[in-house]
């Protein structure tokens, strides 16, 4: 099966569907974007801290790996950014044109997987923007390398991961509000289903979606020649029961180092 087409096509249907990290931001976000009081998340709820930015993005190569939605990338845009959007949905990436469009925003969209960056050359950008995506990859190792491949020098790798420990809980009784454990990590949404339990779940056009150690999200990126420079967690803001135990997200500031 080929779980990149697979989530490709379950992204387009959350779309129709109005899930909320498919919901581009309004004009008014853009306005004042365009005035300098902008802010973006690449995690649920806490916004990334404006230092981990360099001081103006005016001119900023700016790459959103994984980040369709008309979120991210038409806020940079109106920053004064030169931003690229990348994502497998093709209606993800249609809310940035229209966002983009809207608001006479100069912003390129790209359909395409984020662990192969070919279209890309070496060092072609300043900075990557990541947003919790990469759950939806088996391996991450190709993400981190492509990132540090694309980037220039010292350039800035800002991502957004699931803290592992999520996806020891049972779904269906976490959706009822109780915290049973019943998985393992490394974690696939297909590891314990049945085949017809598998069939029904691909046919419904749900995402797959895989739990990585917190060893491949950090220390993958060090072995892809980053050095973390920041990090810090966050949760889904009281709407889980898991947020009154630990904090279910990481963000990381990494920065590209050439080693001699």
């Amino acid at each position: 099966m080929n779980t990149v087409k697979h989530n490709s096509k379950a992204w387009d249907k959350k779309v129709e569907d109005g899930v909320s990290y498919t919901r581009p931001v309004s004009k008014e976000i853009i306005e004042k974007s365009k005035l300098g009081d902008w802010r973006i998340t690449v995690t649920t709820e806490k916004p990334v801290p404006r230092s981990w930015f360099p001081k103006s993005l005016h001119g900023v190569k700016v790459l959103c790996l994984a980040s369709g939605g008309g979120q991210q990338g038409p806020v940079l845009a109106a920053t004064g950014a030169d931003v690229t959007v990348v994502d497998i949905s093709q209606k993800q990436l249609e809310n940035d044109q229209m966002v983009a469009e809207t608001n006479h925003l100069s912003l390129r969209v790209i359909q395409g997987d984020m662990c192969d960056l070919s279209m890309f050359d070496e060092g072609e950008f300043d900075l990557i923007v990541h947003p919790v995506s990469n759950v939806f990859v088996e391996d991450i190792s190709p993400v981190w390398r492509e990132a540090s491949r694309v980037l220039k020098d010292r350039g800035v790798l800002i991502s957004g991961f699931t803290n592992p420990l999520l996806f020891i809980f049972d779904d269906e009784e976490d959706q009822k509000g109780n915290l049973v454990v019943s998985n393992s990590i490394p974690y696939s949404t297909l590891d314990s289903m049945t085949q017809k339990e598998k069939s029904d779940y691909l046919k419904a056009d749900e995402t797959i979606e895989f739990g990585h150690t917190l060893e491949n999200q950090i220390q993958g990126q060090i072995d892809a020649g980053f050095v973390i420079t920041g990090l810090y967690e966050d949760d889904f803001g009281g709407r889980r029961p898991i947020d009154s135990f630990i904090k279910s997200f990481v963000a990381t500031r990494a920065v590209k180092m050439k080693l001699d």
